[in-house]
């Protein structure tokens, strides 16, 4: 044998898919899913005979893990796409388990669908939600930033940690005035903070989310709202905080009370505070050395839109 041979043969490696139906979901229709695999790692080449993959090339054992945690994540329940597959892909080539990070249930929501973080990143941000006082998610949209602070928060009501959640965004808008906005303050407001409503719609049902919301469990405000309160017992959820200034974010954080977990989300690209200071801007660098503080930062590989919200956020990243 030559030593090309015998190099090549170094770099095969085999694994065996436990059964038919799960070598089906691995493969994908039309082994959409094989090609994604093989699209990421052109250098080696991938053999499927019955239920045994065998690769051979430079990054075999990385393609053989892949794959091992793909099966895992399909032992779990969980159905697979090629958009999940290529989220996998990263997470392995980064050397993490992507099978820890998509088997990770946040809550039940409200027609019994599993919430989970779907990239390493989402996985880091539910994991400090839970350890941290005070959790700041800071991330370009599609990060689901908003959506996972909420299932915390009802998650953390199920379980009777907090006896109710606050809800609440800045009355700041890309080019819009509230005044032009029929109704009181509250009928203004209400079109900014649907982003919110649509994920609690989705964690408690439409008609849950408005009983909770009717006897109080649920408060949804704007931040003007908060001034002079005291949060105890409460999961608070700060949202669009990039369009907070730096009085209203530190007013915000001091409202935070006794058994209370508050959770921080923004985005400091999307600045609509017509050249003012936000007070998202720098914070890491105010509240550094306080303890019970985390800060999270989410990237274009933690998009959970489509692709290519991916890649225009990762085309925005590169004039940064």
């Amino acid at each position: 044998m030559s030593a090309e041979a015998k190099a090549d043969e170094a770099l095969t490696a085999t694994t065996h898919v436990p059964n038919t139906h799960l070598m089906a979901g691995l493969l994908g229709p039309r082994d959409e899913h094989l090609r994604v695999v093989e699209r990421s790692f052109p250098n080696s080449k991938i053999r499927v005979q019955g239920n045994q993959i065998s690769v051979t090339g430079p990054d075999a054992a990385i393609v053989l893990r892949l794959f091992d945690e793909l099966v895992l994540v399909l032992e779990s329940g969980q159905s697979l796409d090629t958009t999940k597959v290529a989220r996998t892909v990263d997470m392995v080539a980064d050397d993490l388990r992507p099978s820890e990070v998509l088997r990770h249930e946040v809550v039940r929501g409200a027609k019994g669908k599993a919430v989970r973080p779907s990239t390493a990143g989402q996985k880091r941000y539910t994991d400090a939600i839970d350890t941290s006082t005070i959790t700041f998610g800071i991330g370009p949209a599609g990060t689901g930033k908003s959506y996972l602070a909420v299932a915390q928060a009802v998650q953390a009501l199920h379980r009777r940690q907090v006896q109710r959640i606050v809800l609440t965004r800045p009355a700041v808008e890309a080019g819009e005035n509230l005044g032009f906005l029929p109704g009181d303050l509250m009928a203004k407001v209400d079109p900014y903070l649907r982003p919110l409503y649509d994920a609690l719609h989705d964690m408690v049902g439409a008609d849950g989310a408005q009983r909770l919301i009717a006897n109080g469990t649920i408060e949804v405000a704007p931040l003007a709202f908060m001034r002079g309160r005291t949060l105890n017992d409460s999961f608070i959820i700060l949202d669009e905080a990039q369009n907070t200034s730096p009085e209203q974010m530190k007013m915000f954080l001091t409202r935070i009370g006794f058994n209370s977990k508050a959770v921080v989300t923004g985005d400091v690209t999307q600045i609509d505070l017509n050249g003012k200071r936000s007070g998202l801007v720098k914070i890491e660098e105010i509240l550094h050395d306080v303890e019970g503080i985390s800060f999270i930062y989410l990237g274009a590989k933690d998009v959970v839109r489509s692709r290519i919200v991916s890649d225009i956020v990762a085309a925005y990243d590169k004039l940064s």
